[in-house]
């Protein structure tokens, strides 16, 4: 008996959410994809019962892309999810776990050993947090309870065990139940909410309210014209205006909308209904923007090693102060944010906040091209195991458009027909679209964005949206004509 022959059965009883038995309506699916939405804004702000307020979150710089809220139930977000993505693509990719993921055995498989990985992941990304001292018993409660704080830390891990499932199993039912992805949701909902308060938050902030609309506000009230046109004043309006942050949210929505309609439409025929046609469409963007979330994760698993390290004060990869890396590999291996993680005077800034020396101009250019390379190259490898396992590649679609009763005008109804035809565009165009992407991600992280999204944030935002909108027009079409319906596999 093999390894899988024995995993198999423990997959195929993990806790799951029922599938739908006959096709969900729009107005049903709409209504779970806005009742798990619900929840989960409930759950985010739930506190962590027990936590102390000295308590740090390694994850602060990638709240915008892991959906997660500090201190709350859902503290770990969708990190688990995507890291145990990250795990599984990678071995199956290598050649480790040898899968077709075209055969609906070993997909079932896949999907089953990336659950598991998922309660896995929760444990591995909670524990160092509470064991290094990240996340800290509130040691005024162990005193009101009588007990000590293992026992308040052994209650903080249960909670943040809870949120962490919780987050997997909403994720599951608005992709059986709902309208897109639950992964995608969670991050709309999060970065939505930071950019509303990056417009209109009068909170102070290092003597300037954190909003861009307070924030001029507070400008034109209290500092001079002359300041504000010199060439000093410019770039306090360019970066700390945020001027520049408008800009480029402005300049990245345009860009991905016009990017998301950029695509090949590959003709269709139906072999029995004669003029029945239509078009497959083979996007600029394929494997869309999620891939940057596992390059993301990727890079925010990397620090968390550092920072662990760092804190019980083994510094070879680098010294940490909070989550920022000040020097070694770390530095560089670190995802670029804002106009402070490039600009050699921003960065003097940012550092000397931190009483730390600054990176000379050439170690901040190697910062760049390695964040460049993680993205541009990160972008091309998850996005071909992207499609891969999500069903997307030329041999699943070929299937479908088979099983459907289309065919392509001119070739023989077959798989194989279709498949060579997919075959010349789907490889190609998912790998100018992983590396555009990441070149899209690298540029809105240069320049920054309201709030505190991120360039990261921001693009996934708009892309997710985007498809979400198109998601929501196909299944309006779904349930106008049965025939849309049963290209996609549903009853």
């Amino acid at each position: 008996m093999t390894l899988r022959d024995t995993l198999e059965p423990f997959f195929n009883k993990l806790p799951a959410v029922a599938s739908p038995e006959k096709h969900v309506h729009f107005k049903d699916k709409l209504w779970w994809t806005l009742g798990v939405l619900v929840l989960y804004f409930a759950l985010a702000n739930v506190p962590l019962f027990g936590m102390s307020q000295d308590s740090v979150d390694l994850f602060e710089s990638y709240r915008a892309f892991f959906a997660g809220a500090s201190g709350s139930l859902v503290l770990l977000g969708i990190g688990p999810i995507v890291t145990a993505s990250i795990v599984l693509q990678l071995l199956v990719g290598a050649d480790i776990i040898k899968m077709d993921l075209s055969n609906p055995k070993d997909q079932a498989f896949f999907q089953g050993a990336q659950k598991f990985l998922v309660f896995v992941m929760i444990l591995l990304e909670a524990l160092p947090q509470l064991l290094g001292g990240y996340i800290q018993p509130d040691p005024g409660l162990a005193s009101t309870l009588g007990v000590g704080p293992g026992v308040v830390t052994l209650l903080l891990l249960v909670q943040i065990f809870i949120g962490g499932t919780l987050i997997l199993f909403m994720d599951e039912v608005i992709s059986k139940w709902g309208i897109g992805s639950g992964v995608g949701l969670f991050i709309v909902a999060g970065i939505s909410q930071q950019i509303v308060t990056g417009i209109f938050n009068w909170q102070l902030e290092d003597g300037l309210p954190v909003g861009l609309i307070p924030k001029w506000i507070y400008i034109a009230q209290n500092t001079g014209a002359d300041y504000l046109f010199s060439g000093e004043g410019l770039m306090f309006l360019l970066v700390r205006g945020g001027i520049l942050a408008l800009l480029s949210t402005v300049i990245i929505f345009l860009l991905v909308v016009f990017v998301e309609s950029t695509r090949i439409e590959i003709p269709l025929a139906h072999s029995a209904v004669r003029g029945a046609r239509g078009r497959f469409p083979v996007k600029l963007i394929y494997a869309s923007v999620l891939p940057m979330i596992l390059v993301r994760a990727l890079q925010a698993n990397i620090q968390m090693i550092g920072i662990i390290l760092s804190g019980r004060g083994i510094t070879f990869l680098g010294e940490f102060s909070g989550s920022k890396p000040l020097n070694g590999i770390m530095y560089y291996l670190a995802p670029i944010h804002s106009p402070y993680d490039w600009i050699p005077s921003l960065v003097r800034e940012s550092f000397a906040s931190y009483g730390a020396a600054a990176p000379a101009i050439w170690q901040i250019s190697l910062h760049v091209f390695s964040d460049a390379v993680m993205l541009i190259g990160g972008g091309i490898i998850f996005a071909l195991f992207w499609i891969e396992t999500t069903g997307m590649g030329a041999k699943p679609t070929a299937q479908k458009i088979f099983n459907s009763g289309m065919q392509i005008p001119g070739f023989r109804r077959n798989i194989g027909s279709i498949e060579k035809v997919m075959q010349r565009y789907i490889p190609k165009v998912t790998v100018i679209g992983g590396a555009f992407i990441g070149i899209l991600t690298l540029v809105a992280s240069l320049l920054g964005t309201l709030g505190s999204a991120g360039g990261t944030g921001l693009l996934l935002t708009v892309s997710i949206v985007y498809r979400l909108y198109e998601d929501i027009a196909s299944e309006q079409m779904m349930e106008m004509h049965p025939m849309i319906r049963s290209f996609f596999g549903e009853q």
